[in-house]
């Protein structure tokens, strides 16, 4: 059947004049159901190229960001200046690992300040650091799942719309009672193009998932490394100051 399709479909394209194959009339010749099928396609593209930009200029700018803070807090921490390296993190609010080095700072703070739980800065910072780390994750990880789920299902809505049209190429032959190509020149075009449509849709979703997977990967090996430098930093802190 599948090869039949393929010799209509260059049938269709010698005879443009019985078909128009522009994006308006071809649209206008279709059914609600291929209708229906489009448009479903429409909002999944739509979304999905939403998701892309905003993941893009999310993980941009906590890219460039982070790049700046890693050296500034560094300096502060090296000279002891907890308050110092506190204000730097609040200056780049869309690093991820700002946010996460704030709150262990800002844990291992209130637990010096506090007498109520003496001996436990190290492990109450570890326990925030990690809360931020899953935090952060999440926030980097918004509508990259949406992506995956447009990638998998959009050549089944597509495949959907092409059983459509070959159903009414069917039903126009027995209308017509004639097997010629007016008779399922219809049908045809609508489970060509629902097909593409699927496809265009589902490919560039499942591309930008797997890239923005990657991203989120390697942000989350940096949140891990920053993390662990901060709690050996604060074990040498707080061995300093039992000594004395």
């Amino acid at each position: 059947m599948f090869s039949q399709l393929h010799v209509w479909s260059l049938y269709l394209l010698q005879e443009s004049g019985t078909v128009g194959w522009d994006v308006r009339s071809l649209f206008a010749q279709m059914g609600w159901p291929a209708k229906t099928v489009v448009g479903i396609l429409f909002l999944m593209s739509a979304y999905s190229i939403g998701v892309m930009i905003d993941r893009l200029l999310a993980y941009n700018a906590a890219r460039k960001q982070s790049r700046l803070f890693a050296p500034a807090v560094a300096g502060a921490l090296r000279e002891g200046k907890l308050d110092e390296a506190v204000k730097i993190a609040d200056r780049y609010k869309k690093s991820h690992l700002a946010k996460v080095v704030v709150a262990g700072l800002q844990e291992f703070q209130a637990h010096q300040i506090s007498s109520e739980i003496p001996g436990e800065e190290i492990d109450a910072s570890r326990r925030a650091l990690e809360r931020a780390e899953a935090i952060v994750h999440a926030e980097l990880k918004r509508g990259v799942s949406g992506l995956a789920t447009i990638g998998s299902t959009a050549p089944f809505v597509g495949l959907f719309g092409t059983v459509v049209g070959i159903i009414n190429a069917f039903k126009g032959i027995s209308t017509e009672k004639s097997t010629g190509l007016g008779a399922v020149a219809g049908g045809i075009s609508e489970a060509l193009v629902t097909t593409a449509i699927g496809l265009l849709v589902a490919i560039p979703a499942v591309w930008m998932f797997n890239y923005f997977t990657n991203r989120i990967e390697a942000f989350d090996v940096e949140m891990g490394n920053s993390s662990s430098e901060l709690i050996d930093y604060f074990l040498k802190r707080s061995q300093r100051g039992a000594r004395k």
